[in-house]
């Protein structure tokens, strides 16, 4: 092949490599439609369906925002990460070329005594992000109150390692995982204590996980599946120690 048919022939690929990409990216932006709360400081954001507490010291900041049932899936959405951008095709209330990247920590509940378009924003089948204000603030005009959205899932970003948050009593475990990067939520989970095997958890709310076993003065290791489907072992992430209420960071992250 001469050298200017191998010119066009990268040409060609590359033009190719460039629509599939477009293509890509303009499959992956969905519409919806976004709202805020939790006042100026995003403090009244702290909490909610995904069991998360203090958001800050779990590692996910201000930048948040609660999912409608539709994108909450259950809980199984929580720690997510999506991009959202106002529409300016749809609306005049937007900060033009502006975009936030949000967290799902929280769930907006339906409200059936009001329709989807009259004030039911979360209301299925509505894809809805209830925002932190300063989130929302990023991309629309405050007096709007709600703006149209173009968003897409993306993988998330976090510093350190994954953490867990023990509770529970006796011959229950409740934990708590938080600060997932790559898929940002998880798919399963399984523990084991230094006189067992794996023990399969169940997803018991939000990022909350359970399991019904005498684990107590073991130390434990957990094996945890992202959505994304990395499963990572972290192996002896509690010392036999640990009690009740305790976090561990591990050395682990994932990502995707």
């Amino acid at each position: 092949m001469g050298s200017a048919a191998a010119a066009m022939l990268l040409r060609s690929v590359a033009v190719l490599a460039l629509l599939a990409t477009t293509a890509t990216t303009a499959a992956a932006q969905n519409s919806g439609t976004a709202t805020f709360y939790g006042g100026r400081d995003g403090s009244g954001t702290m909490g909610g369906a995904c069991g998360y507490d203090n958001l800050y010291n779990q590692g996910y900041g201000v930048l948040n925002a609660a999912l409608s049932q539709v994108l909450f899936n259950d809980g199984a959405s929580c720690g997510q990460c999506y991009t959202i951008t106002c529409d300016t095709s749809k609306s005049a209330w937007c900060k033009p070329g502006n975009s936030v990247t949000v967290t799902a920590t929280n769930l907006c509940p339906p409200n059936y005594a009001i329709t989807t378009n009259g004030g039911g924003w979360c209301n299925p089948p509505r894809p809805h992000f209830d925002m932190s204000q300063p989130a929302w603030e990023q991309i629309g005009i405050y007096r709007a109150g709600i703006i149209p959205v173009l968003y897409q899932r993306v993988p998330c970003t976090r510093q350190g390692g994954v953490r867990l948050t023990i509770s529970g009593f006796n011959y229950f475990q409740l934990v708590l995982i938080t600060n997932v990067a790559g898929s940002g939520s998880i798919r399963s989970m399984s523990v084991k204590g230094a006189s067992t095997g794996w023990i399969a958890m169940t997803r018991n709310w939000g990022a909350l996980w359970q399991c019904s076993s005498a684990l107590v003065g073991e130390p434990l290791s957990f094996a945890v599946t992202s959505t994304g489907g990395q499963t990572l072992y972290m192996n002896n992430v509690a010392p036999a120690w640990w009690t009740f209420g305790m976090t561990f960071t591990s050395n682990y992250q994932f990502a995707y």
